[in-house]
């Protein structure tokens, strides 16, 4: 979910909060119940549904697991989740629009757990889906994890995102080039949902150094065409390709730990991706 700031570069020291290690074990439970919601709704995307359905069927799981759907009134957000289909960047509003076969999806979902907040994203294939949109889903998917496999205590912020350009960039055969948004970032989070530091997902230069107890997402979203996007006037929310192509975007939310990273938001399907990683 969008915030003013996360299209800012900031101006003012960051306050990143460390989580105590009571806080960890909520946030825990909190990427736990996250991952669950993807996991439950994957039969449910499908051609022919909508996704108003899909988003009902989420806020039902959600509540009935004694948490809150966190978009919902964000600033005036009037859905429980994100559903973003081909060239929308990300905060799609469900709608009325039906699945139809060829579609790829992001479904976003953040919950608020006791307080505390798991946010995670994954892409979906609708029946024949192009190889060109498997790719660009799959090399999504892979600069999320090339990163987060390094994350690490001591580690510099900023190298996420020149590990994540990189990786980009050496994906380009033939006319097929992709592209990071950088209008958009991932956040520290928490309590709030949207936290200190601030994550780009290209190459930077944030000296933050990564320290055990820090709470993010990495969220890359790639486009198949420029990098450039455009929001949509009228409802404020809906993100799109400046160009009309589609794009891609897959998101968890991590625990910076004493010897590497923890993957909060890890699904039981995600078997290249250990949810603890020692370095």
């Amino acid at each position: 979910m969008k915030d003013d700031k996360l299209k800012t570069k900031r101006h003012q020291k960051m306050s990143i909060v460390i989580k105590t290690a009571e806080e960890i074990e909520k946030m825990r439970a909190a990427g736990k119940l996250a991952a669950q919601v993807l996991e439950m709704i994957a039969p449910y995307v499908k051609a022919g549904a909508t996704t108003n359905e899909l988003n009902d069927i989420c806020a039902k799981f959600t509540e009935e697991n004694g948490a809150i759907s966190a978009p919902l009134d964000y600033h005036g957000f009037p859905k429980s989740i994100c559903t973003s289909i081909n060239d929308v960047i990300c905060h799609g509003i469900p709608s009325d629009r039906a699945l139809v076969d060829g579609d790829i999806v992001n479904i976003d979902i953040t919950v608020i757990v006791d307080g505390y907040h798991g946010d995670t994203s994954k892409m979906f294939l609708i029946g024949d889906v192009s190889p060109k949109n498997v790719r660009l889903c799959r090399i999504a998917q892979e600069a999320l994890y090339v990163s987060v496999k390094k994350v690490r205590p001591g580690m510099k912020l900023g190298e996420i995102g020149t590990l994540i350009e990189k990786f980009i960039k050496s994906k380009k055969t033939g006319l097929e080039k992709y592209s990071i948004v950088t209008d958009y970032c991932g956040h520290g989070i928490g309590a709030g949902f949207h936290e200190e530091p601030q994550v780009m997902h290209y190459k930077n230069n944030d000296k933050t150094v990564l320290r055990p107890g820090m709470c993010f997402t990495i969220e890359p979203m790639i486009n198949a065409g420029r990098h450039t996007s455009v929001l949509d006037k009228k409802d404020n929310w809906t993100v799109t390709t400046s160009d009309g192509k589609n794009s891609a975007q897959w998101e968890h939310t991590l625990l910076v730990t004493q010897t590497g990273v923890e993957v909060l938001t890890l699904r039981e399907e995600e078997k290249e991706l250990p949810r603890v990683i020692n370095h």
